[in-house]
């Protein structure tokens, strides 16, 4: 397999030619904030959180598009990446509900760990807060799905549909009013989810958690 070596924020790497920045920087233990992006899986960049400046580009750009390039000097931690981070995680965080102490995810949940990162407060005052207020769906016999925590990431589609052949969830509607959600909108226990819990475990912010024992 081909190599190119680049270097991350000073630090040189050698990875395989087509891989992306983002996983480039993963790899060598470099953390670039990120929702909606899997391994070997087609994900747009639709989060906005993980920008980079690369040296020679006028602008940021998203790491998790960007090819790798023999020599390519790239920035996680620049003013304008920076800038453009914050604000995308200010603006989703204006519409996710915070309520650490009383979520199943705290303590392991990627928005915790990416307001860490970027210096930013999860209850932010810069955007107005615009809650869905949402009913939970509990239906379930393995686990509760919480759409007003959901991010959008589609991650939870991604695995039921394409790695598990599935396909219990789906994106519905559009703009402000577009959620994750079954067919018809049922509640998931009327469909055949086979409890696996694997979109338990890629979601990011606790939208999906497994039900605890009785």
């Amino acid at each position: 397999m081909k190599t190119v070596s680049l270097t991350i924020d000073g630090k040189e790497v050698r990875v395989a030619e087509g891989d992306k920045v983002l996983w480039a920087a993963l790899g060598n233990g470099i953390y670039i904030p990120n929702l909606c992006t899997i391994r070997d899986a087609f994900q747009p960049a639709d989060c906005r959180l993980c920008f980079v400046e690369i040296e020679g580009y006028h602008q940021p750009v998203t790491a998790c598009t960007e090819p790798v390039r023999e020599g390519m000097v790239v920035n996680t931690r620049g003013a304008k990446a920076l800038r453009l981070a914050r604000t995308g995680f200010e603006l989703l965080m204006s519409t996710h509900p915070v309520d650490c102490a009383h979520c199943l995810k705290n303590r392991s949940c990627e928005l915790q760990k990416i307001a860490a990162h970027l210096g930013c407060k999860l209850k932010t005052k810069q955007f107005r807060k615009l809650e869905r207020k949402l009913p939970v769906d509990s239906s379930s016999p393995v686990l509760t799905y919480d759409p007003n925590k959901c991010v959008l990431c589609g991650k939870c589609i991604w695995v039921c549909r394409e790695r598990l052949g599935i396909g219990v969830l789906g994106f519905a509607r559009r703009g402000f009013e577009r959620m994750v959600t079954t067919f018809a909108d049922e509640p998931i226990g009327k469909y055949e989810c086979q409890g696996c819990g694997e979109c338990v475990l890629v979601c990011p912010s606790g939208a999906l958690v497994l039900k605890k024992p009785a």
